[in-house]
């Protein structure tokens, strides 16, 4: 688990799996690496998967971004220091919007594309925007609490509680920031990789109704409701998850995306 020098700083990314397509999957607003650890390793036997702590979390250097053309340019610039001309691409929440930001800034990088709890606008409660640094162990609970299903274990939710917590606040409020500027709902049609959209059906953070105006808009692209659970779906239940990601992954490897690449 390596960090690797970049032009936009030192980032941190858990790497497994040694054939196959390369996916690279983003966390979400506050998180780190970790948020994708089920599928890290569920996928390494079909793909080579990358996942970074975006910068300012985790492992990675600081500062963090406030938009998400700067998260963007900043997994670029992972790339192109891991030799990647062309991955998959999948992204949790924030991550899901700079995910889209670069299928569609940068096509000709992304062979496939993954979105889970995202939509083409992402606003941020007041309330989240001032209390993250204001109240931030209180407002993390509060996040938590729309982020889970209420049939989630209690143990779940303090991980979740104690992770966000290890996120620095300034770089924790960047995040949403970035987050309720976004918006590429007009730029959508533009999007010709295959598509797979996945969300729980009891999200209270971006709910289901994102998920599918995304998959209207999206020329192509697969719907998968995963029932019961929120907007962690990656952690609440990952084997679903990972399923649909494979199917992706195997997708993108018919259409010849060469090993490595």
């Amino acid at each position: 688990m390596p960090s690797i020098h970049t032009s936009e700083g030192a980032i941190f990314y858990a790497r497994r799996g040694a054939h196959g397509p390369a996916l690279v999957c983003l966390h979400g607003a506050g998180g780190n690496h970790q948020h994708w650890g089920h599928q890290l390793g569920a996928l390494a036997g079909i793909a080579q998967v990358y996942v970074p702590d975006l910068p300012g979390h985790g492992r990675s250097a600081r500062p963090g971004r406030t938009t998400i053309a700067a998260y963007a340019a900043a997994v670029i610039a992972l790339l192109e220091a891991c030799g990647l001309t062309r991955v998959v691409l999948a992204g949790h929440s924030m991550g899901s919007a700079i995910a889209l930001e670069l299928a569609l800034g940068y096509p000709e990088r992304v062979s496939a594309l993954a979105l889970v709890g995202g939509g083409a606008r992402l606003r941020v409660a007041p309330a989240f925007l001032s209390g993250i640094v204001h109240d931030t162990a209180a407002t993390v609970r509060t996040i938590v609490s729309h982020s889970y299903a209420p049939t989630a274990p209690a143990d779940m939710l303090a991980r979740a509680e104690a992770g966000l917590l290890q996120c620095d606040p300034p770089v924790y409020q960047g995040d949403l920031i970035a987050c309720d500027a976004f918006d590429v709902r007009t730029r959508l049609g533009a999007l010709r990789c295959p598509a797979t959209i996945i969300c729980g059906d009891a999200d209270q953070m971006v709910p289901l109704k994102y998920s599918l105006t995304l998959h209207e808009q999206i020329a192509g692209s697969t719907l998968v409701v995963v029932a019961g659970v929120g907007h962690m779906p990656t952690i609440e239940r990952p084997a679903e998850v990972s399923a649909a990601l494979r199917a992706l992954v195997q997708r993108a490897a018919a259409q010849g995306e060469a090993p490595g690449q």
